[in-house]
């Protein structure tokens, strides 16, 4: 394909990171089909001179991509464009939250809760260098007495979460209260079946149907603070998307 600095714009004024800036822009021309489904990209060092940015900031454009399912990189192959999901935006909400809308009574189990070096998949998502630390949650979730969902999240070390606070309130509710509210939020929805851990701690047959929920939060600066992997039960929880017409 032809060089990105035509269809690429780069704002260095911006709070908005600059990988997320050509991640967003990638994925309006992926999705739009100006980038059509098979366009194998140029190499990293390629679009990083194309762009006028570093090979680390390419690299974490692209990994964005790959983890949203709009690229595929296979070594010997190299990186093309893979469009081949059904995409909705749904609102993003506070399960805490909407549970005591509901007039349902949550609680939460801690599970774990300790810092950990960031996976790389993590510090990517996060925006942050190799070997760096994150807070590493797990939580088990109840309406009720019911078990609904498992939570893991990593995020920035930080923003004043601690153990004690996930019992008592939701993540996002601990992050408003210390001052880091959650103003954005990129999210994929899919399905896939329970472990036997998953579904002993979620009271499900093994293989049970999961809805997985994958999630980036940023807040108002656009700085990302939150990387989330939430798997719920689908016999107790369903998103529903609305939207209009013009």
């Amino acid at each position: 394909m032809g060089s990105l600095d035509r269809l690429v714009e780069i704002d260095r004024s911006s709070p908005v990171p600059l990988y997320f800036q050509v991640a967003q822009r990638l994925q309006e021309l992926i999705e739009s089909g100006e980038i059509p489904s098979g366009t194998k990209l140029d190499n990293e060092i390629v679009v990083a001179e194309q762009l006028g940015l570093s090979r680390p900031t390419v690299r974490q454009a692209l990994q964005y991509l790959v983890e949203k399912g709009l690229l595929s990189r296979k070594r010997g192959v190299g990186t093309s464009v893979v469009n081949n999901r059904v995409r909705r935006k749904v609102e993003r909400t506070s399960l805490f939250e909407d549970l005591l809308r509901a007039g349902r009574r949550p609680r939460t189990e801690v599970l774990s809760c300790e810092l950990v070096e960031a996976p790389e998949n993590v510090a990517t998502a996060l925006g942050l260098p190799a070997g760096a630390e994150v807070l590493a949650l797990e939580r088990l979730r109840f309406a009720d007495d019911e078990p609904l969902a498992i939570l893991r999240n990593h995020v920035l070390p930080d923003l004043g979460v601690t153990a004690e606070g996930l019992a008592d309130r939701g993540l996002y509710q601990l992050l408003r209260a210390n001052g880091n509210e959650v103003k954005a939020a990129e999210q994929s929805v899919s399905a896939r079946k329970a472990t036997a851990a998953e579904a002993s701690l979620l009271n499900e047959p093994r293989g049970a149907t999961l809805l997985k929920v994958h999630r980036v939060a940023y807040d108002a600066g656009g700085r990302p603070i939150e990387f989330g992997r939430d798997l719920y039960r689908a016999s107790l929880y369903s998103i529903d998307i609305s939207f209009g017409f013009d």
